[in-house]
């Protein structure tokens, strides 16, 4: 077996344990214990069976690419004692690449939350700002206003990458949207239909960020500039809900803005703030640490 049809069971398996773990964890809501029961002792043997086939003893992936540690770190597939292996190798291969990404529909929605799970969300930021082929940017600098299916649907020379097949207004890559909110934003949900919300933005690089999402209960909206000295954020909570806002890494007695009518509670452990708020619209101001 060579190693392209090695790669390509890789990527098969790993979608398999995962939409396993998706089956079992819907019949758990749903009530259906003996699906919960079978589908979980399936998801179990399909990771068992994963690491036999695609990791060496020493935790290394049979296929060397980006898409292949992504989807093994994504979907939890690896044990705990191999993962920082994974990852610096998974960093490695984009420091090799110059920060730019190998990978296509399979891999690219999922490469900056890995990143961000592993706690380098300023390499994803390294990613997500390239402009030169093939980054998101690049599309950009082609006058794009939608994401393209191809990285190189417009070439450099102003040639397409094909007449027929050649959409550019496909969703596949436009997948970084949703890390851009969940993680630049910080708007992410705690409960289905955005009924607990969690905002929890990562306060570097941009001087600004503006995020609504309109959910069901109303526009939920995220708020945030910075300057040299402080942040200042705003939230727009929806009417029968709640939110939790978390900040990290703020100096000590900088907050302002918790006594605020609708904050519900506020916790303070190891230098992380979170905050419970109803609905309603709130500012918070502070200062960050370096």
């Amino acid at each position: 077996m060579n190693i392209t049809f090695k790669s390509s069971y890789l990527v098969a398996t790993a979608f398999y344990a995962y939409s396993t773990w998706i089956l079992s964890n819907a019949a758990k809501v749903l009530g259906y214990e003996n699906d919960f029961i079978e589908y979980s002792k399936l998801y179990r043997n399909i990771i068992e069976e994963f690491r036999k086939e695609f990791v060496s003893p020493n935790g290394r992936l049979i296929s060397n690419t980006q898409t292949a540690y992504i989807l093994a770190l994504m979907f939890d597939l690896l044990e705990e004692k191999h993962i920082k292996r994974n990852v610096d190798v998974l960093i490695k291969l984009l420091e090799e690449n110059k920060y730019y990404l190998t990978t296509g529909f399979v891999g690219t929605p999922y490469l900056c939350h890995v990143l961000t799970k592993y706690g380098r969300n300023d390499i994803a930021l390294k990613l997500l700002l390239q402009k030169d082929y093939p980054s998101w940017l690049y599309q950009v600098t082609k006058a794009a206003t939608t994401i393209w299916e191809h990285w190189d649907g417009i070439k450099e020379d102003g040639s397409f990458w094909s007449a027929d097949m050649n959409s550019f207004n496909h969703y596949a890559y436009g997948s970084i949207g949703e890390w851009m909110y969940k993680v630049i934003g910080g708007l992410d949900l705690i409960e289905p239909g955005y009924k607990k919300i969690l905002i929890a933005p990562y306060f570097e690089y941009f001087d600004y960020v503006k995020l609504r999402y309109k959910s069901i209960y109303g526009d939920i909206i995220v708020d945030w500039d910075r300057d040299d000295k402080k942040i200042t954020l705003k939230v727009k909570v929806p009417v029968n809900t709640q939110a939790e806002i978390v900040l990290e890494g703020i100096v000590k007695d900088t907050l302002k803005g918790i006594k605020n009518e609708g904050v519900l509670d506020i916790s303070n452990e190891d230098d992380v703030y979170k905050i419970l708020v109803g609905s309603g619209s709130f500012e918070f101001e502070f200062e960050k640490l370096k």
